[in-house]
């Protein structure tokens, strides 16, 4: 599988690039500001093209390059489906029920100023509203689904940093890639040289703002919920397999392993769960 990973400007957001193989449709998750050009570079050094777009949450900071993505997909060429009929719906954007109602505008929703200015006065573009948006299914919180050929994920629901925030799961077989050996996995790290260009499977977990490496996402901003996210950090402490591979939406992967001793967030909900008493 293909796992690429470009940073946009506006906020650090990571931005992943998922595909089954060279030429098949890409699912690309989260493009933040400034990212189009550079998911661009991506899908044309791998030869894919844009099947879908995933978000994992409805802030502004992940959601706002998706219809410039689209558009300039288009206009090189590397949409997997063009309609004749209407164009603009032939990429369909899939984000968590509860967060959807943030893409009629995720700079008010989002509510992030930083020195008197807007999200949008940060990005330097105006907003503009995906053509085809739809939910994430709903079956796909409890078995996996679709959304590219080739790529399955299942969704797991984890607010506390937004109403929708969500982490979705896929098996995925990825050879020696630059993000786990950031995330220090140990069939990485431990393997001999030699064998490094082979696939392993990992379970993948593109986990939004919910987990960092070390940290947690902020619940201070509009649908934040602190109470929720020590309840989600708890379950999902209990859930996942300590291997999982961690992609969180800001800086470095991770692994639950490493976030269930280094990480002080994890560990205290582990005791409180989503009691915030003293």
């Amino acid at each position: 599988m293909i796992l690429e990973r470009t940073i946009a400007p506006v906020f650090a957001a990571n931005c992943y690039v998922l595909a089954p193989a060279p030429g098949a449709p890409a699912l690309v998750v989260d493009p933040g500001a400034g990212a189009a050009h550079r998911v661009l570079a991506l899908l044309r050094s791998n030869r894919l093209t844009l099947g879908a777009v995933l978000l994992t949450h409805g802030h502004a900071d992940h959601v706002w390059d998706t219809s410039a993505l689209i558009e300039a997909a288009r206009a090189d060429g590397l949409l997997t489906v063009e309609d004749p009929a209407d164009s603009a719906a032939s990429v369909p954007v899939y984000i968590p029920e509860p967060d959807r109602y943030r893409l009629e505008d995720p700079d008010a929703t989002t509510g992030i100023s930083a020195a008197g200015m807007t999200f949008a006065d940060l990005a330097g573009t105006p907003w503009v509203p995906p053509a085809d948006v739809r939910s994430f299914p709903g079956q796909g919180f409890s078995s996996a689904v679709e959304l590219v050929p080739g790529i399955a994920m299942r969704a797991v629901a984890a607010p506390g940093h937004s109403e929708g925030s969500s982490l979705f799961l896929l098996d995925a077989s990825v050879s020696d890639n630059a993000i786990l050996i950031e995330a220090e996995v140990p069939q990485i790290m431990d393997a001999d040289p030699s064998e490094l260009d082979k696939e392993h499977d990992y379970l993948l977990a593109l986990d939004g703002d919910v987990i960092f490496k070390g940290s947690v996402g902020r619940t201070d901003l509009p649908g934040g919920d602190q109470t929720q996210m020590f309840a989600t950090l708890r379950f999902l402490a209990t859930a996942l397999d300590p291997a999982t591979v961690l992609l969180p939406g800001h800086g470095a992967a991770t692994t639950m392993a490493h976030e269930h001793y280094a990480n002080p967030y994890v560990a205290e909900a582990k005791v409180r769960g989503g009691d915030l008493r003293p």
